[in-house]
């Protein structure tokens, strides 16, 4: 039976393209429904979203292909510190330092703004003979066991030998599919901003804890940074309320000083913070990557890093698996790549989760204990390098992929 891809992809954001470009390293043909437009996806406006990429991603990139076009444009990030604070008075004696130079590896990874990530991403499916991309479109059915297929809004029916579902923490792919999730919504929201500032950042991310929720403070190219700034909700909603004076009244005193001058640039945003974990991944003929599998707390920065790893890891699983003459789409299959990413997903789940409570408060005697903990690892190098390694995504079972070698 003719199909009209081998893969079926909903979701065209980022996780989605990406599986796309590395299944077509694989010999694999996709075709990537966007509910958005092209014009949409492809916005030259700075708008201040952008992402800490992990070195481990960095490599997944440029495997496919993508780094050189995007490097320029990305800001190293040389240094993190990690500090407990209250506002107004500025950071804790003990704080936690990690530093690009005590490993071998280069940066721990580079801050890229969103818009040039999607334009690489939607040229490099254009110019891919097996990447097929239906922007403006809407999935409204799919069915999947012997083969999958999906519905659009305006009736037409799309077949493939395999449904991926890359389509956000409130995928309708998994729904359709009776997937149930377990989370909890954290009582806070993140304020995402982007800032001018007069001092160089010198391409240090700093990560200050307070009370109300954490902020990260990342470096951008040139004087900026991108702010996620976690609030309670009702503080959150009364302070993007506000004008962009009162707004920077509002962010300054937990912001500091140490960046002189700051303005704000681009457009505000705000969204809630939730955990959200897919109970499976995978059914006959369907699998889900990305947020569609598991959303965490922004806390370590590691959500389109989690998504990458599911990318490289999924690839890696189908092409082996055809490769080996198997019907990629079988369940067994599919159940590898679930074995492979459940256990790492839910570890860094648990682990945000963690941090955040541990964190988001200001019991004294909890602040006593987290600080002289941040003060201990950062004086003793071996768990510093660590905690850097893991920051740069290089722990664990790297696909093939993530250790910038091809399929």
């Amino acid at each position: 039976m003719a199909r009209d891809a081998d893969i079926l992809i909903v979701g065209g954001g980022l996780n989605g393209p990406c599986l796309a470009l590395a299944l077509a390293e694989g010999g694999f043909s996709s075709l990537v429904v966007d509910r958005h437009s092209i014009g949409a996806r492809a916005a030259d406006r700075f708008d201040g979203r952008s992402y800490a990429l992990a070195l481990a991603s960095i490599r997944l990139l440029a495997a496919l292909g993508l780094w050189d076009a995007l490097e320029k444009k990305a800001q190293p990030i040389l240094k993190i510190i990690a500090s407990d604070g209250r506002a107004g008075e500025g950071p804790a004696p003990f704080v936690l330092q990690f530093d690009h130079a005590e490993i071998e590896d280069g940066p721990m990874g580079h801050m890229l703004e969103d818009r040039f990530l999607r334009q690489v991403l939607l040229a490099a499916m254009a110019a891919n003979p097996l990447v097929t991309h239906r922007a403006g479109a809407r999935v409204v059915a799919q069915q999947t066991g012997a083969g999958a297929a999906i519905t659009l809004a305006d009736g037409e029916v799309l077949t493939g030998r395999l449904l991926i579902g890359a389509d956000g923490r409130h995928s309708g792919t998994a729904a359709r599919a009776g997937v149930t999730r377990t989370g909890r919504y954290y009582g806070q929201t993140a304020l995402v901003c982007a800032i001018g500032h007069e001092i160089p950042h010198n391409g240090i991310a700093h990560q200050v804890f307070l009370p109300p929720g954490p902020l990260a403070i990342l470096p951008l190219p040139g004087n900026r940074s991108a702010i996620v700034w976690g609030e309670t909700t009702e503080a959150a909603a009364r302070i993007h309320a506000l004008d962009d004076r009162g707004y920077l009244a509002a962010l300054r005193p937990r912001f500091g000083a140490f960046l002189g001058k700051i303005a704000l640039e681009g457009v505000r945003f705000t969204y809630p913070l939730s955990l959200s974990l897919a109970n499976r991944l995978v059914a006959p003929n369907l699998a889900l990557v990305g947020d569609a599998a598991h959303a965490l707390h922004p806390i370590a920065g590691q959500g389109l890093n989690l998504g990458l790893r599911d990318v490289g890891a999924l690839a890696q699983v189908l092409t082996d698996a055809k490769r080996r003459g198997e019907d990629f789409g079988a369940l067994d299959v599919l159940e590898r790549y679930q074995t492979w990413r459940r256990f790492d997903a839910a570890a860094l789940a648990v682990a945000t989760d963690a941090v955040n409570a541990l964190f988001s408060n200001d019991n004294p005697a909890l602040r006593l204990g987290r600080d002289l903990g941040m003060g201990m690892v950062n004086a003793i190098p071996v768990l510093r390098r660590r905690f850097i390694r893991e920051a740069a995504g290089l722990t664990g079972d790297l696909p093939r992929l993530l250790q910038g070698h091809p399929l």
